[in-house]
């Protein structure tokens, strides 16, 4: 076995520029709320929900958003349900909803159904545009937080206050809003990326000001939750790691308009870090039942769990890879071309037979089979690969194999 981390110098941690800091925080799930209201995506049934809240729990996050109460009474039940499975499991349930009385009236109803303390997570816009776009004043924003969170507390939920579009509010109104919450009893404030907006620096610089002016030493946690909108979901989530208490994510990214950052690709880099050691090859079930039941594509080349990941016909990538297979070393065969180990996620390197493949694809292929790799099969099946547009199919390099 080699020494890789001796093989590898890593600029990730080369130390001659500031790093952000990032750390092993609480994960919170959104899939089974925010990531259902992607515009493409179905509603998976109960059995599925069931089985999505379990693998979480295998992959040791935390907690849970499993629906809206107020959305209807087939919500509430099945939020019932979702709860009382988590009793039997390590992760906790929350669920969202206005700042509304109707809402949180549906939240309690849906604890004493269940038996169990749902956390309540009551959100209401925030940024200067949306009070503009929805003629709100801040004095009655106010109130019905203060109202709202006063009503949940006092029927024993635990409370996470939530800013909406947290990214584009001015400070101002936030510590209005995260101060009336926090007074009337709210032990969580979350920091909401709503549209997407944040950069990697906003991120730092907003949850910076939460910390040091909002919360200020009490005994309040915080959260952040991001959205994909400029291809920055997974880095945005990493880089509040270095201040959030929980960090928020979706199966796939999957949520509102682009979705939200990846819970995947999260504990992917996670690992990646050295700040966790979860086994992730629970991620594989867990993203294939969101692709099968919310009708979700896996692209070809999405990083860790696409079906390109780990897959090559290219010569010069094939041919390290066999090398390092040949000198009977997994690991370093995981890791020669690829940054992201295949084992990480249970899966393993293959070597494919393409138009710009070399010879050693095709004799790792046919011997990896237990077919021999004689001079007119290797010749007959480079010849069809370079005669073709993309790669050859099993299928396809089987009848070449055994057309002798």
């Amino acid at each position: 076995m080699s020494d890789l981390d001796a093989l590898i110098y890593d600029w990730n941690r080369d130390g001659r520029a500031a790093r952000a800091d990032y750390r092993a925080v609480e994960l919170d799930d959104e899939t089974l709320r925010d990531g259902l209201q992607g515009p493409s995506v179905r509603n998976p049934p109960l059995d599925v929900k069931i089985r999505l809240l379990q693998l979480m729990d295998e992959l040791g996050i935390a907690s849970a958003d499993i629906g809206l109460p107020g959305a209807s009474p087939q919500a509430r039940a099945t939020i019932v349900a979702l709860a009382k499975e988590t009793v039997k499991l390590r992760i906790t349930p929350n669920v969202a909803v206005r700042t509304h009385p109707a809402d949180i009236h549906g939240a309690i109803q849906a604890a004493v159904d269940s038996g169990v303390a749902i956390e309540t997570c009551a959100f209401i816009g925030s940024s200067p545009i949306r009070r503009f776009a929805e003629s709100w004043s801040i004095d009655t924003m106010t109130k019905q937080v203060e109202e709202s969170v006063a009503l949940a507390v006092k029927n024993g939920l635990p409370v996470m206050f939530v800013t909406e579009d947290t990214t584009r509010a001015d400070p101002e109104t936030l510590v209005t809003l995260y101060e009336t919450a926090i007074a009337a009893g709210a032990k969580r404030i979350c920091a909401s990326d709503t549209v997407g907006h944040a950069t990697p620096e906003g991120v730092r610089n907003l949850l910076t000001f939460l910390r040091t002016d909002i919360i200020k030493g009490r005994d309040v946690k915080l959260d952040y939750h991001g959205h994909n909108d400029r291809g920055l979901g997974t880095i945005n989530a990493l880089a509040a790691t270095a201040i959030a208490d929980r960090v928020h994510g979706t199966a796939l990214g999957i949520g509102e308009r682009v979705g939200n950052a990846s819970m995947d690709q999260l504990l992917v880099n996670l690992r990646l870090w050295d700040l966790i050691d979860t086994n992730l090859e629970p991620l594989v079930e867990y993203t294939a039942l969101v692709a099968e039941h919310c009708g979700v594509v896996i692209p070809a080349n999405y990083p860790a769990l696409g079906a390109d990941a780990f897959r090559t016909g290219t010569g010069v990538h094939a041919a390290a890879v066999v090398k390092a297979l040949r000198k009977g070393d997994r690991e370093l065969a995981d890791r020669v071309y690829s940054s992201v180990p295949a084992s990480v996620v249970g899966r393993e390197q293959r070597i494919e037979v393409g138009p710009m493949s070399g010879e050693s694809n095709v004799v790792f292929w046919l011997e990896h089979r237990g077919i021999d790799a004689t001079r007119d099969r290797i010749d007959r099946i480079m010849t069809a690969a370079k005669a073709s547009d993309r790669l050859l199919t099993e299928e396809e390099l089987d009848a070449l194999a055994r057309l002798d």
